[in-house]
């Protein structure tokens, strides 16, 4: 184990002994949230230890397609993504604002609901959602207008980021520049080899808990490993959009005739918005007891391909899929460089695996441009 000048720590923990980090997070008070294998897919769930990880899968995604395969392997983090990402952990997709209640006078007594979030640890997250995290941030705290309800989340959310070595067929984060390394805005990150875990600190915090690992020395051979996986990570994306600021693109191509061929496929089911790890659109709603005394408020996580998204004052303002999905790219790939002075898209390519219909948004972005790739 090594110590640099700025305190963080680094050095190699055996694969016989990964439970030890799981072990540090619970004495640490940290609820443990893992991939496992459920349902088909890997989702993010309640972990105990390292054994219920998923040991020897891999993913396969295409448009529209996401299968798993188990080959025999010890490694345990091999695939690239599955339909979760960060944002569930602190965006709730559903969750109670405030609740009102009419005393025996009939005045209305208003009072807040805060979240009881306990501290949470997050394990196996990719370089393309600790991006998609900084966009979060961006909109939920770094405003005036701050979301209590995401600052508790976020203040108690311990991140331990692994680089991914084994990129989908769907991802695309080399051309949006958001992966496929971890690098910051997490706590440990980790690169996996067969035998066991190279353990970088990242944060004083993660530093803190590294320092109680009793890491080893990397092996010799160790390093030139570790960086002939990362090279591969990023070689083998071949999907690409064909810059990162499309806003001079998407602003002239408003009446292109693309806009009404990909509306023809599109179901406006909002799979896309929902898997998307930075999307943050919601409704809120009121929930009345039936005496009228009293109601809660909510809001849950919403989509712009619902017609009620746009509508206001009696008119549907996007009344058609084309409109929809073209407000959808628009403002992923465009607007937001107005909002947070980059693109929406982290290049994660949840989108076009989990979408009914394979629709490519790269795919889209070329057709746009023109052929251009």
């Amino acid at each position: 184990m090594s110590n640099t000048d700025t305190d963080k720590i680094n050095g190699f923990l055996p694969r016989a002994r990964f439970g030890d980090l799981f072990d540090a997070l619970r004495s640490s008070g940290y609820r443990c949230i893992g991939p496992q294998v459920r349902h088909g897919a890997i989702l993010y769930q309640d972990i105990e230890g390292p054994e219920a990880l998923p040991q020897g899968w891999r993913d396969h995604q295409e448009p529209a397609g996401y299968r798993l395969e188990q080959i025999d392997s010890a490694r345990q983090f091999a695939w690239a993504t599955g339909p979760q990402a960060i944002k569930p952990n602190l965006f709730a997709p559903r969750e109670l604002l405030w609740s009102v209640q009419r005393d025996a006078k009939g005045e209305l007594d208003f009072s807040p609901m805060m979240p009881t979030a306990e501290p949470l640890a997050l394990i196996g997250v990719r370089a393309c959602d600790l991006a998609a995290l900084r966009l979060q941030d961006a909109h939920f705290l770094d405003t005036d207008q701050t979301d209590p309800h995401y600052r508790v989340r976020r203040e108690r959310l311990f991140l331990i980021a692994v680089n991914c070595s084994h990129p989908a067929a769907t991802c695309f984060c080399v051309s949006t520049g958001d992966g496929p390394d971890a690098e910051r805005d997490c706590d440990l990150v980790l690169d996996e080899l067969d035998d066991g875990f190279q353990v970088n600190s990242v944060s004083e915090r993660g530093a803190a808990l590294a320092a109680g690992l009793n890491l080893q020395p990397l092996p010799a051979e160790s390093p030139r490993q570790i960086e002939q996986q990362r090279a591969h990570a990023r070689s083998v994306q071949w999907r690409r959009l064909p810059g990162r600021d499309l806003r001079g693109l998407l602003d002239t191509t408003l009446d292109h005739e693309r806009w009404a061929k990909v509306a023809g496929r599109c179901l406006s089911c909002g799979n896309c918005t929902s898997v998307c790890p930075t999307c943050f659109c919601h409704s809120q709603h009121d929930d009345a007891k039936l005496d009228g005394s009293g109601s809660v408020h909510y809001r849950q996580w919403d989509s712009c391909f619902t017609a009620d998204h746009s509508y206001i004052h009696g008119i549907t303002v996007r009344k058609d899929t084309r409109l929809r999905y073209r407000q959808w790219l628009t403002h992923k790939l465009a607007g937001w460089h107005d909002q947070f002075g980059r693109s929406g898209c982290v290049g994660c390519g949840r989108c076009i695996t989990w979408c009914p219909v394979g629709i490519d948004l790269t795919e889209e972005i070329a057709a746009l441009a023109g052929g251009a790739t």
